[in-house]
């Protein structure tokens, strides 16, 4: 497997440098792909979901689809972010979606509605599945930080949702894709006084209670299957925070996976970072891991033969 995909990253790479680059903060982005769609609309904003779609895909399929949302500490931010992300797993045969989300520097928005449209954009996703050629019944939510914080609330968090909007349609995702995300958002008694009190001071920009907003505080039984990707030396946030939300998430019968990356620090896994092997390595096991769950069909078995 890793012979094959590595070969479609490279190529992935290649293109990507001579066509536009990483890009991964431009806003408002330019981004080359199947289809642009806004699934909300709100305060004179209009939020998009930037749709990249596997070879010969058709609105009949049942496809399996990820959607990412963008890092920046709720404040700011691009969904170029997870654009190569996304072409590596269109080609890999999943629909792969990028969103935009209200953010403090642009919109003048608490956490709490990064929230609110990381769970509207799920809901659409599911809620228009069957014309977008999506099997409603697996689709993962991905993303970097706060981005990664957002996708694991839409998993775990039952509140937020946007008034007026279908919640007969669950915006809770089937699968999780994590990088270094921001899990623990309010104090525990696991935690130093300093890092408690730091998350204490967290309640004016979220907007809400700490622990209502908080991923592992609100983690209970049948949540998605999880990955994880995370540098033991980040200091943004502590790779300790991860550990916690994992060894949580197993306590209560669900499966989470965290894959450590010795000293790296955080946002190692963009693209462009460290000559893109911390990112080649990362899709890999995103590669294995979709493989796993049976949205991503395996590559044959390579053999070498002397």
């Amino acid at each position: 497997m890793r012979i094959l995909t590595k070969c479609l990253l490279t190529l992935l790479l290649v293109v990507g440098m001579y066509v536009r680059g990483s890009g991964q903060n431009n806003y408002p982005p330019e981004i080359d792909c199947s289809k642009e769609v806004t699934y909300k609309q709100i305060d004179d904003v209009n939020l998009n979901l930037w749709i990249f779609n596997p070879p010969k895909h058709q609105s009949d399929h049942k496809t399996p689809a990820i959607v990412f949302f963008f890092g920046g500490g709720w404040n700011a931010g691009s969904p170029q972010q997870f654009v190569k992300h996304s072409e590596y797993l269109s080609a890999r045969g999943m629909v792969a979606i990028v969103a935009d989300y209200r953010v403090k520097s642009r919109n003048n928005v608490v956490a709490k509605k990064c929230v609110s449209d990381a769970k509207s954009a799920v809901r659409w996703i599911r809620e228009h599945a069957a014309e977008l050629g999506v099997d409603p019944t697996r689709i993962a939510a991905g993303g970097g930080s706060a981005g990664g914080h957002l996708a694991a609330a839409t998993a775990t968090l039952t509140n937020f949702d946007e008034p007026g909007e279908n919640t007969s349609v669950s915006s809770q995702p089937n699968a999780l894709v994590l990088f270094n995300p921001a899990l623990i958002l309010a104090p525990i008694d696991e935690e130093s006084e300093d890092f408690n009190e730091r998350m204490r001071n967290m309640e004016a920009r979220m907007g809400a209670k700490p622990e209502t907003i908080s991923p592992y505080h609100n983690i209970r039984g049948n949540m998605p299957p999880t990955i994880i990707f995370h540098g033991t030396g980040d200091t943004t946030v502590p790779f300790r925070t991860v550990e916690l939300f994992t060894n949580k998430m197993k306590e209560k019968g669900n499966s989470c996976t965290l894959v450590a990356y010795g000293d790296e620090p955080h946002g190692f896994f963009n693209y462009g970072k460290s000559m893109n092997g911390p990112f080649i390595d990362t899709v890999n096991k995103m590669d294995e891991f979709l493989v796993s769950l049976g949205y991503l069909k395996a590559p044959p078995q390579v053999s070498v033969i002397k």
